[in-house]
C-alpha cells in the first residue's frame, strides 16, 4: 500500500494538507505506529484464547466460563466505554485517549497472568476490555482527518492489518511461551510491549486539531450525533453484517484452539512429536489466520479503493460477495478428515473474512460529518463487539458443554461450532441490501 510521503502528495492515497505539523505532514509515521496499536490491541486480547486450554485444566474450568472470560467479560465494558470515549475523541486530544488506553489495556493483560483465581482472571479481563475501548475509535477518526473517501479503505485496511497480525503472534508465540514457562508467563510477557509504546505515542503524535484550527469540527452534540445516524439507512445494514460475521468470528477463534487439540490431537502428537501438541496448533493458527488474515485485509482494502472510483457501492459489494463464498468452506474445515487437511483449508475462510476490514470502517468514516467520526465508529464496534464477543464464544461454549453430555468433548465442540456457519451468508445478505443507499448517503469528504 502506498502512503503519503512529504513532497508527493499528488501521487499518495493519503492526501495532506502542508501545514508544518509534525503529525499532519508524516501520515506514513502515523499510519505505522497506528498498525503497531492495533497488533498489540489483538495481541492482548487474542492470547488468551490459544491459552484457553492450559488455563481450563489448571483452574478446572467448564467451557462456558472460557466463554465468558474470553468474550463477554471484555465485551461488556468495551462496548459501554466505547461510547462515552469515542464522544471525548470527536472533541478532544485524540493520540493522548490513545496512549493512556494502550498503557492501562496493557497493564491489565499483565495482570491477568498473575491472576490465581478464575474470579480474578475475569477482572484482569475486563479491565483489559475498559483498556481497549479507548483505541480503535479514535484511530480511526484521526486517520480519516487526512483520507479521502476514495482512499480511505486502503489506509484504514492498513491499519487494520494488526488485527491478523496481533493473532498471529498471540497464537504462535502464546502457544510456545505457555508449553515453554507456563501460560501466566505469556501474558507478562505480552504485555510489556504496549507500555513502550505508549510513551512513543504520548511524546510524538500531536493532536491535529490543536496544531491546525482550520482542521477543528464544530462541536456536535450526541443528540446531533444520533440523529445523524439514526438516518444514515447504510449505517445500520453494516452494523448489521458487523454484528453476524463478528457473531461467528470471535466465538471460533475464541475455540479454534480447543477444536484441533480435541479433534486432532492424537493425529497432531503423533506427527510432531518433537513439538507438542499445543505449540504446533498455535504455530499453525498463528499462521493461517496471521498471513491470510493479513493478505485478506489488504486486498480488501486496495480492490476496494480501485473500484470505488468508478463505483462507490464497492464499500457493501466486495465484504457481500467475500462473505457469501466463505461460509461453506467454514463447514468444510469442521469435517476435514485430517489435520493437514483442516488446517489448508482454514485459510480460505479466514482470508475472505479478512477483505471486509477495510470496505467496511471505510465505508463508516465515509457516510458521517468528521464530528461524528469517532462515534459513529465506536456505535458500530459496540454493536459488533456484544453481539459477536460477548454472545459468541459464551454461545458456542454453553452449546459446547450440552452436546458434550451425549457426544463427548470434541463432538460437542465441533457441532457447536457448526451453529454459527450461517452468520456469514446473513452478513453477506446486509451488505448487498446496503448497495441500495450508499450512494445517497456518502458524504462528499
Amino acid at each position: 500500500m502506498a502512503i503519503d510521503v512529504p513532497g508527493s502528495a499528488e501521487a499518495s492515497p493519503c492526501p495532506v494538507a502542508r501545514e508544518g505539523e509534525r503529525t499532519l505532514a508524516q501520515p506514513r509515521y502515523v499510519l505505522w505506529l497506528f498498525l503497531a496499536v492495533s497488533t498489540l490491541n489483538y495481541l492482548d486480547r487474542q492470547i488468551v484464547n490459544i491459552l484457553a486450554e492450559p488455563i481450563k485444566q489448571d483452574l478446572r474450568l467448564a467451557d462456558w466460563q472460557l466463554g465468558a472470560m474470553t468474550g463477554l467479560s471484555f465485551a461488556v465494558f468495551y462496548s459501554l466505554l466505547g461510547l462515552p470515549i469515542a464522544r471525548l475523541a470527536d472533541r478532544a486530544n485524540r493520540p493522548v485517549i490513545i496512549g493512556v488506553s494502550l498503557m492501562m489495556w496493557s497493564g491489565f493483560t499483565a495482570l491477568c497472568g498473575l491472576a490465581g483465581s478464575y474470579v480474578q482472571l475475569l477482572l484482569a479481563r475486563i479491565g483489559v476490555g475498559c483498556g481497549e475501548a479507548g483505541g480503535t475509535p479514535p484511530m480511526h477518526s484521526l486517520i480519516a482527518d487526512f483520507t479521502t473517501p476514495r482512499n480511505r479503505a486502503s489506509a484504514l485496511a492498513f491499519v487494520s492489518l494488526g488485527s491478523p497480525l496481533g493473532t498471529l503472534i498471540a497464537l504462535a508465540s502464546g502457544a510456545w511461551l505457555a508449553q515453554a514457562f507456563g501460560w501466566r508467563a505469556a501474558f507478562l510477557i505480552a504485555a510489556a510491549p504496549g507500555i513502550v509504546l505508549a510513551l512513543v505515542i504520548l511524546l510524538t503524535v500531536r493532536e491535529p486539531r490543536r496544531l491546525s484550527p482550520a482542521r477543528a469540527t464544530p462541536g456536535i452534540t450526541l443528540g446531533e450525533a444520533w440523529q445523524e445516524l439514526r438516518g444514515k439507512r447504510t449505517f445500520w445494514w453494516i452494523c448489521g453484517a458487523a454484528a453476524a460475521t463478528s457473531l461467528a468470528g470471535y466465538g471460533q477463534a475464541a475455540f479454534w484452539g480447543s477444536f484441533f487439540l480435541r479433534v486432532h490431537g492424537a493425529e497432531i502428537a503423533a506427527s510432531f512429536p518433537g513439538m507438542g501438541p499445543l505449540a504446533v496448533v498455535g504455530l499453525m493458527l498463528g499462521l493461517v489466520q496471521g498471513l491470510a488474515g493479513m493478505l485478506g485485509v489488504w486486498l480488501g482494502g486496495l480492490v476496494t479503493d480501485r473500484l470505488s472510483h468508478s463505483d462507490m457501492r464497492a464499500f457493501c459489494t466486495v465484504p457481500a460477495i467475500a462473505l457469501a463464498l466463505a461460509s461453506p468452506t467454514f463447514v468444510a474445515v469442521l469435517f476435514a478428515p485430517g489435520f493437514v487437511m483442516a488446517a489448508l483449508l482454514l485459510i480460505v475462510p479466514v482470508f475472505l473474512s479478512g477483505i471486509i476490514y477495510g470496505p467496511s470502517f471505510a465505508a463508516i468514516q465515509s457516510l458521517v460529518r468528521p464530528g461524528t467520526r469517532a462515534t459513529a465508529s465506536a456505535l458500530e464496534i459496540f454493536i459488533l463487539t456484544i453481539v459477536g464477543l460477548g454472545l459468541g464464544p459464551l454461545l458456542i461454549g454453553v452449546c459446547s458443554d450440552l452436546f458434550a453430555r451425549t457426544m463427548g468433548a470434541a463432538e460437542g465442540l465441533r457441532w457447536a461450532l457448526l451453529l454459527t456457519a450461517p452468520a456469514n451468508l446473513i452478513a453477506a445478505a446486509c451488505f448487498w441490501r446496503g448497495r441500495r443507499t450508499i450512494l445517497a448517503e456518502l458524504q462528499p469528504h
